[in-house]
């Protein structure tokens, strides 16, 4: 017998356990973006390097460290891709979605990181995403964040999130605050740890954003990046969080609040959680009104979000599980080779019946008494029995599985009409 083929270190498998969880955050997250009127796009999981080089910029942990890349047939190189921003605004170029247009984009998908795994950090892992383009101004900043609380509202998970936010201005501003934190942190540079040594010269800004315990001491005297925004910069986010506040949601501004992409201006946000130990944000993105140009397009402001999804789903399942993820609505015993047929024929006419029935009949034969186990154990709220007496007399038996109620016999016609009541 042949080795076992296990999964890719870091990529993993939905199980039929947990699809209808998926099913469950998939659903309220399409239900919320179409009430802002976000329609969905769908683009390649593969694309050119030259997309995530260009727009998530090239002295990024992700470029120059976690993009899974590779030269195919023809001598191109391609990569899988880290983040799907950079994707939607290409495809929009392309399609001619941007020119004198607003656009309310969200795609969801599988997205590529040679890291480290560990807790809620896949080598393959999903993301939510939403894309804002064609307005500039601080309104659609602050409805998508209040989308995003939306959503975290239907979740039942608004009480266990915190809103951070910062601003980190235009890109003249922040080359400006770039100079002067190098400044700051070259006189302390015996104080770096390894990686800031190695940020310094490339993505300076990174280093805000080190968990070192020692690093954020280093920092606390560093300068600030809000002290070196101009007026219309602060103006923009002031505004935001004015919005905010007149709707009543929280928030704290963290000044060291940059994000790990090149590509981001004015307002950034992050959803963070203390329930999920050291990969605490859910939910993350902010302005980046410069990427369309700089990936072709024309000027265009755009916005936007994106949310793990396995994040998310460790957060539900410990924090706020929900009550009503479908099982079938009934479960079919058949006992007897003329039962099984007959009923594989009922079970279809049930269906074309009763559209939204969920009707899982029993195959492979077995007895009674191991076919109610599998009745049991698929979550069913009937059980519908067919063996050989019902069929000679022209009935079914109809047993409720999650109550007290007695097992009662029932025309076959009749059938459809009282397992109707059962479906929601």
């Amino acid at each position: 017998m042949g080795k076992n083929i296990q999964a890719i270190r870091g990529m993993h498998d939905a199980l039929p356990e947990k699809t209808p969880l998926w099913h469950y955050l998939e659903s309220r997250v399409r239900q919320v973006l179409s009430c802002y009127g976000y329609e969905e796009i769908r683009f390649p999981i593969l694309e050119k390097t030259e997309l995530f080089s260009r727009s998530i910029g090239a002295a990024t942990d992700i470029v120059e460290k976690e993009m899974y890349t590779f030269e195919d047939r023809n001598g191109d190189s391609l990569s899988l891709r880290p983040e799907g921003t950079a994707s939607c605004v290409r495809a929009c170029v392309e399609n001619g979605l941007l020119h004198n247009q607003i656009q309310r984009l969200w795609y969801m998908g599988p997205m590529f990181r040679h890291e480290r795994p560990q807790k809620g950090r896949y080598r393959q892992f999903n993301q939510i995403g939403a894309e804002a383009y064609g307005m500039a101004g601080p309104d659609v900043d602050a409805e998508i964040i209040l989308m995003t609380a939306r959503l975290w509202r239907s979740l039942n998970l608004l009480p266990h999130l915190v809103l951070e936010l910062n601003s980190l201005g235009t890109s003249d501003e922040r080359s400006d605050y770039r100079n002067e934190l190098v400044e700051y942190l070259s006189a302390h540079s015996e104080q770096l740890d390894e990686d800031s040594q190695r940020r310094l010269n490339t993505n300076p800004l990174r280093i805000l954003d080190s968990k070192n315990p020692a690093m954020q001491e280093l920092l606390a005297d560093a300068p600030q990046l809000w002290d070196q925004l101009g007026e219309d910069s602060k103006a923009h986010f002031e505004a935001t969080t004015a919005t905010l506040d007149a709707a009543g949601i929280e928030y704290r501004i963290n000044y060291r609040l940059v994000r790990g992409l090149d590509y981001y201006n004015k307002t950034v946000f992050e959803w963070v959680t203390d329930k999920l130990g050291a990969q605490g944000t859910v939910c993350a993105g902010g302005r980046y009104d410069g990427l369309v140009q700089q990936l072709g397009g024309r000027d265009t402001p755009g916005i936007g979000f994106a949310m793990g999804i396995e994040r998310l789903l460790s957060l539900i399942e410990e924090l706020a599980p929900p009550q009503d993820l479908p099982s079938p609505h009934a479960y079919m015993v058949l006992v007897g080779e003329r039962a099984q047929q007959a009923g594989l024929i009922l079970a279809e006419r049930l269906r074309d019946e009763l559209p939204g029935l969920r009707l899982v009949s029993n195959c492979g034969g077995g007895s009674f008494k191991s076919q109610f186990k599998k009745a049991d154990k698929s979550g069913a709220a009937f059980a519908v029995i067919l063996g050989e007496d019902e069929l000679d007399k022209g009935v079914v038996g109809l047993k409720p599985l999650r109550g007290t109620e007695d097992q009662i016999q029932a025309k076959q016609s009749e059938l459809g009409g009282l397992l109707a009541k059962g479906i929601d």
